[in-house]
């Protein structure tokens, strides 16, 4: 018996590709999911910034085949796409998908110039427990180290409705998921919140029943305290899954997303400013470990 498509798998199918290649099930580990896909322009005269996406799923779901409209919309900005798979509970468990996400950033960051990407213009980013990845990347920097990257050559880091301050743990897969680590606060990406973290850009949707705007304007505010450059924007009208969908930038999805992620983006990069803040971020991190 033949099953009815999906509605992602409808949405991908309906979804605008124009303009846009994909090159798939790049081998990133030895394990079978550490693969990603690469999405570009088709028009390209430059090495384009990247933007290495995780999504979400509750850390126990997900195919990175299922969100080719992502790295399709995100690729007509003008921008590099790796959309990678990662390990999930109950095949593992807390840190393992955070060292999944580590290591396939470090692969981006050695062979994206191969596919058209410069690799000193990384952003890491992601949707709810991707966004939750993206952030424990950007702010806990043992795990890019252990993978061999540093974290003050990330871009940026971009989160969309991402969980970062989501303690007690009531569901009991998320008990089960996390049981590993005996301090639970080391598991919250607000905990990790410094001074040398990249810029952050934050996006939530005000009507998200999901994950709270709250872990938003909470990391935010560990964020600035900290001196860290955080960017935050909530949307009126958008949900949990309306705010992904909104990079498709279609009637009815109205909220600016795309043009956030690209005005971010394009703010980030601004060669004066990038110069200094790395130098800050540098600075910071010497301070914080010396010798």
């Amino acid at each position: 018996m033949i099953g009815l498509p999906s509605r992602i798998d409808l949405l991908n199918a309906i979804a605008p590709r124009y303009g846009t290649s994909v090159v798939r099930g790049l081998a990133y580990g030895p394990d079978p999911r550490h693969l990603l896909d690469i999405y570009r322009p088709t028009r390209q005269r430059q090495a384009l910034p990247v933007v290495v996406f995780f999504y979400g799923g509750a850390w126990q779901s997900g195919e990175r085949s299922e969100y080719r409209f992502v790295g399709a919309a995100l690729a007509r900005l003008g921008l590099i796409v790796a959309i990678a798979d990662y390990r999930l509970y109950p095949a593992v468990r807390y840190p393992a998908f955070i060292q999944d996400a580590a290591r396939a950033t470090a692969w981006i960051a050695r062979d994206i110039d191969g596919y058209g990407g410069d690799p000193r213009a990384i952003f890491i980013a992601g949707h709810s427990a991707g966004a939750y990845l993206a952030l424990m990347l950007a702010l806990a920097p043992a795990y890019l180290a252990e993978a061999g990257y540093d974290r003050a050559s990330l871009a940026g880091a971009i989160g969309l409705a991402g969980p970062y301050d989501f303690l007690p743990l009531t569901r009991p897969a998320y008990q089960k998921i996390f049981a590993p680590e005996p301090d639970l606060a080391n598991t919250q990406p607000v905990t990790h919140a410094d001074s040398s973290a990249p810029p952050c850009l934050l996006l939530t949707g005000a009507k998200d029943r999901r994950v709270s705007p709250a872990n938003t304007a909470q990391l935010a505010e560990r964020l600035r305290a900290a001196g860290a450059t955080v960017d935050t924007r909530i949307y009126p009208g958008l949900g949990h899954t309306r705010i992904l969908l909104s990079v498709l930038a279609w009637p009815g999805l109205s909220a600016p997303v795309p043009a956030d992620i690209a005005g971010f983006i394009a703010r980030t990069l601004d060669s004066e400013a990038r110069v200094d803040r790395l130098a800050q971020r540098r600075d910071m991190a010497g301070r914080a470990n010396p010798g």
